[in-house]
């Protein structure tokens, strides 16, 4: 062998040493940034199911610095603090009394003209006669006429002194009712918000695991008080969980089937508890008030833009005349449903409140045909189409917490967010959100977490694809007498400001089902037909 074949072998034997030294410290200096890489891949997956051997003290529970959705969340609950501040309660004898509070008419009149302003002073009593020296009562202001099914909202401004001016815009000519219940007293309201965020088991999940060729049952939740070991289900985005204990020997993504109970469970005392029954709740302080007489005056209507969306809200947003719900800030045309809805995709994205649109247009479209997706139960998802006028509409149920008795199959649920997330969006696809009845039992900051997850995913929407049409309905009103600690409305309507709020700087179209069903007067969670299709009729206007 020449000395130059060795040579050659050695500078080689050095060149490899050389470069194999260089990838060690390369790989030393930047493993940190990999693993990190690689975490943040495996954090982004849908939903990930895992196991954990003990139970959280919340839903999401932070390991580092507060996101920007944590300090989100913070914000509100700091805004909604202030406006429900603890008020004292001390006996029944102390609150609020419809009976002993007192209404008066600022400057009134034997005769008022369409379109005029009423005002009330509202003075709030306590059951002794005493005058409250603080706010926070939950009232629902009203006018009617019963025999022209007409109805429109009032608006309440709290002087946070015990007095209240309440405000009634007369829409319609004829003999008016005016109307202003004591929902709750502000003692009561203080109780509810203090008894919902203070646990998360008012309602119980069970959850149906497959195991061969039987079925096991499992206690599910928001959150677990447990030691034993947890199935975690977690949206990895939006740090969202709900968790299973994991039942002995059968895996995690066996999970099926869900449903929910209420747990014998309350967080108020037995003398609040009382402030919400039957006799207590929703009473009129306006009991002696007679009819008041509206007469026309004068025959100037004046014009107003069609409806769209952007178009400012107001308090209240319309009235219903005739049966038929007129906004404020704008005019409804007549739309012919069929034709509107020919080549659109519409997405109803949500909880029964907007499966009742599907419903409707089911029922109003004769050629509108349901396709079996072979799922089961009521809450499975629903899908129409008229292949001649190339409609496409379909339902889908919100994610956790869903309540019902019911079994409903959850092998298909899906966090709202990463249905929009999946959408292509453009100019003939509609999405309608509908989000909050569900979520009424539970700490408030659950809601929140929610909202501003739906509200990033609509925003993401609207940079991808802006000529999507997005319109949120807000919540309906419903039972007053149904368990005001899970379900009162008084949860409903913290809501419907949080919803107002965060939504308020995305160009989405606002349907106010709260108001208009106030304005019905229906008091049911599920409002007859012809409430629905007067939403709907709404809907149309948008996106005709």
């Amino acid at each position: 062998m020449s000395s130059n074949t060795v040579l050659q072998k050695v500078l080689l034997i050095l060149t490899s040493l050389l470069a194999i030294t260089w990838i060690i410290f390369i790989l030393s200096q930047n493993s940190s940034k990999l693993w990190s890489a690689l975490n943040i891949s495996i954090s982004f997956h849908h939903m990930n199911t895992s196991t954990k051997s003990s139970c959280p003290e919340t839903p999401r529970t932070p390991v580092n610095s507060p996101t920007e959705s944590q300090l989100r969340v913070r914000e509100i609950l700091e805004k909604l603090d202030q406006l429900i501040p603890p008020r004292p309660f001390i006996h029944v004898n102390t609150t609020t009394s419809a009976k002993h509070s007192t209404a008066t008419i600022l400057n009134p009149q034997d005769t008022y003209c369409r379109g005029d302003q009423l005002d009330i002073l509202l003075e709030a009593r306590d059951h002794l006669g005493h005058r409250k020296e603080y706010g926070g009562d939950f009232l629902r202001a009203r006018t009617s006429s019963p025999a022209l099914n007409a109805g429109a909202s009032g608006k309440v401004t709290d002087f946070n002194n015990g007095t209240y001016l309440v405000s009634f815009t007369l829409f319609w000519e004829g003999q008016v009712s005016l109307s202003v219940l004591l929902i709750h007293p502000s003692e009561g309201v203080s109780a509810l918000w203090r008894a919902r965020n203070q646990g998360y088991d008012k309602v119980i999940f069970t959850g149906q695991f497959s195991s061969g060729a039987s079925q096991v049952y499992s206690e599910c939740g928001l959150a677990l008080n447990s030691t034993a070991e947890l199935c975690q289900y977690l949206d990895g985005q939006d740090q969202e969980a709900f968790y299973c204990v994991r039942p002995p020997h059968v895996p995690c993504a066996a999970l099926t089937h869900m449903q929910s109970k209420n747990k014998k469970v309350s967080y108020l005392t037995k003398q609040e508890r009382s402030l919400f029954e039957r006799s207590n709740v929703g009473v009129e302080i306006m009991a002696k008030f007679k009819m008041i007489s509206v007469s026309k005056c004068s025959e100037t209507v004046p014009m107003k833009e069609k409806c769209k969306p952007g178009i400012p809200s107001t308090i209240p947003s319309g009235h219903v005349w005739k049966n038929t719900w007129n906004p404020i800030s704008c005019s409804l045309a007549p739309v012919e449903m069929k034709d509107c809805l020919a080549g659109k995709l519409i997405y109803l994205l949500g909880d029964s409140t907007i499966r009742q649109w599907m419903e409707y247009f089911k029922a109003n479209i004769k050629t509108l045909k349901s396709v079996d997706l072979h799922e089961s139960g009521k809450l499975q998802h629903l899908f129409a189409v008229d292949l001649d006028k190339n409609i496409n509409i379909q339902w889908q149920k919100h994610g956790y917490p869903l309540i019902t008795a019911i079994h409903y199959s959850v092998k298909e649920m899906e966090n709202m967010a990463r249905v929009i997330d999946r959408t292509g969006g453009e100019k003939n696809t509609v999405i309608v959100i509908s989000l909050g009845q569900h979520f009424r039992p539970f700490p408030i900051d659950v809601f929140i977490q929610r909202a501003l997850s739906v509200y990033k995913a609509v925003q993401r929407l609207l940079l991808r694809s802006p000529d999507t049409m997005v319109i949120i309905k807000t919540e309906n009103i419903r039972e007053m007498h149904n368990d005001a600690e899970r379900f009162s409305d008084f949860h409903g309507y913290i809501q419907y400001l949080i919803i107002k709020d965060i939504f308020q700087d995305l160009h989405v179209g606002v349907i106010d089902a709260w108001d208009i069903t106030i304005a019905y007067g229906t008091n049911d969670v599920h409002p007859p037909q012809h409430v629905v299709g007067n939403q709907i009729n709404v809907f149309l206007n948008y996106i005709c």
